[in-house]
C-alpha cells in the first residue's frame, strides 16, 4: 500500500523539509552500502555480470528515490507555485528535471 504524500515545505526554494526525510536518508544510507558493496566487487575482481547485476539495481534504487522527491516536489513546491500565480516557472523548471530522468 502506497503512503500518502504529505506537503514539503518549499518557502525558500533553496532550503526545502523534505516531508518524509527519514525514510528518504534510510534510502540513501542503503544504496551507500551498495555503492560500497560494488565498489568492493571491482576490488576482488567479481564477475561483471554480478556487479553489473548490482549497478542494475543501484540504478533503480537511484530513481526509486528520485520519484519520491519528484512526487513531494510536485505535491508540495509545484502546488504552491501554481496557486502563487508562478504555475509556468515552476512547469518549466519540473520539466527540466523530468527531462534529465528521460534520457
Amino acid at each position: 500500500m502506497k503512503s500518502p504524500v504529505r506537503k514539503e515545505s518549499c518557502h525558500d526554494p533553496r532550503t526545502v523539509v523534505q516531508p518524509d526525510k527519514g525514510a528518504l536518508i534510510r534510502r540513501l544510507n542503503r544504496i551507500e552500502g551498495q555503492v560500497r558493496g560494488v565498489n568492493k566487487m571491482v576490488s576482488e575482481d567479481r564477475y561483471c555480470v554480478d556487479i553489473l547485476n548490482q549497478v542494475a539495481a543501484l540504478q533503480s534504487a537511484l530513481d526509486a528515490v528520485a520519484m519520491l522527491l519528484l512526487e513531494s516536489h510536485t505535491h508540495g513546491c509545484m502546488q504552491g507555485a501554481i496557486k502563487s500565480g508562478n504555475g509556468d516557472e515552476a512547469i518549466d523548471e519540473l520539466m527540466a528535471v523530468v527531462r534529465k530522468f528521460a534520457r
